[in-house]
């Protein structure tokens, strides 16, 4: 089955539509592979971690949607709790899309707003005092996001971080950040994720469930994620599935079109902002082509013959994928220890 017109996303890349064996190596049975999921939750769930449900934060995007999916397919809906856990710069459609799909899914669904945490915490006081330093005019009102720029399949440059502002009523203008100022301001914004989490976690353990972690593959491998925020779960139960995987997921589980048509964002930021400008500096649906590509060995020149790339643009992604695993592999580490302790675990 190729997903459909509403799925546009696994189908296309920068330079147009993806060849036939191309997608058909991204494809899978959804059925087959929701029933797989579900049976392997089911267990891990129930048997290996011993919890009697399961809690999803659901975003509103099409990997939470999906999570949310499986995990009525492994516990059944009595079982799970759908979480909306939004801010004062969330998209206020990602709280509606999410509760319309816990509606849908017939679910518990909580809305837990975490403002006022991350006010008490100095989320914002501390992005903004960085953001002062470069933009001292920067006040109350105006909106901001982190863009990275500069890399792609096209370009030689190095990827370049900057903040982009804008004023209420006017144009958006970006800044280049300095290191100093790109770690605090990405320091102050992980305390959304690490929230959310901790919230997750509540009612996990008032509930006895199991928090389900939403990463795909992309992000799992890439080390898209906040270590003790979004990377933190008890089960990950689609980091083994392409984003385009994923999409087939959500057409097979009846996620709808409102989500599965949305392009994806980390709705960090009080301006809208996708993955690609953030983190991934290429466009998701080739990102997925030519990671699949390296995770399988084959050769950079019979990618490019088949996207209809140069081979040192391949070339260039490939390594732009390895210096990602490099850099973001501590976030897959546990604790570490000293000395290991005999038959509890850990790593020294």
């Amino acid at each position: 089955m190729h997903a459909g017109a509403a799925n546009a996303f696994p189908l296309m890349c920068a330079r147009g539509a993806l060849s036939t064996t191309i997608v058909d190596r991204l494809e899978l049975d959804a059925a087959a592979e929701t029933r797989r999921i579900a049976e392997a939750l089911r267990v891990q769930v129930g048997q290996k971690l011993r919890r009697g449900g399961i809690v999803v934060a659901m975003s509103g995007g099409v990997d939470s949607s999906v999570c949310a999916g499986l995990a009525v397919e492994a516990v059944g809906r009595r079982h799970v709790l759908g979480l909306g856990l939004p801010e004062r710069e969330s998209d206020a459609q990602s709280l509606a899309l999410a509760r319309d799909w816990a509606e849908r899914l017939g679910i518990e669904f909580l809305v837990e707003d975490i403002t006022a945490i991350l006010t008490d915490c100095g989320c914002y006081e501390r992005r903004d005092a960085a953001v002062r330093r470069l933009v001292p005019e920067y006040s109350p009102g105006w909106r901001s996001k982190l863009v990275l720029e500069g890399g792609g399949l096209d370009s030689d440059r190095l990827n370049v971080c900057s903040i982009a502002v804008q004023p209420p009523g006017q144009d958006l203008r970006k800044v280049r950040l300095p290191a100093r100022e790109l770690r605090e301001i990405v320091a102050a914004t992980n305390f959304k994720q690490r929230v959310r989490t901790m919230l997750a976690y509540h009612h996990a353990d008032r509930l006895n469930y199991a928090v389900l972690g939403t990463p795909n593959r992309l992000e799992y491998d890439q080390g898209f994620f906040v270590k003790g925020g979004d990377g933190l779960a008890d089960v990950k139960p689609i980091a083994h599935l392409y984003k385009s995987q994923v999409y087939q997921l959500a057409e097979s589980l009846g996620v709808p079109v409102t989500i599965r048509a949305r392009t994806p964002t980390t709705d960090t930021y009080s301006l809208p902002q996708t993955q690609e400008e953030f983190f991934f500096s290429l466009p998701l649906g080739t990102l997925d082509v030519v990671l699949q590509a390296r995770n399988e060995g084959r050769s950079a020149a019979a990618v490019a013959a088949e996207l209809g790339y140069r081979p040192e643009q391949i070339e260039r992604a490939y390594r732009e994928i390895e210096h990602k695993r490099a850099v973001t592999r501590p976030l897959h580490l546990t604790s570490l220890l000293v000395v290991s302790v005999p038959d509890v675990g850990g790593h020294s």
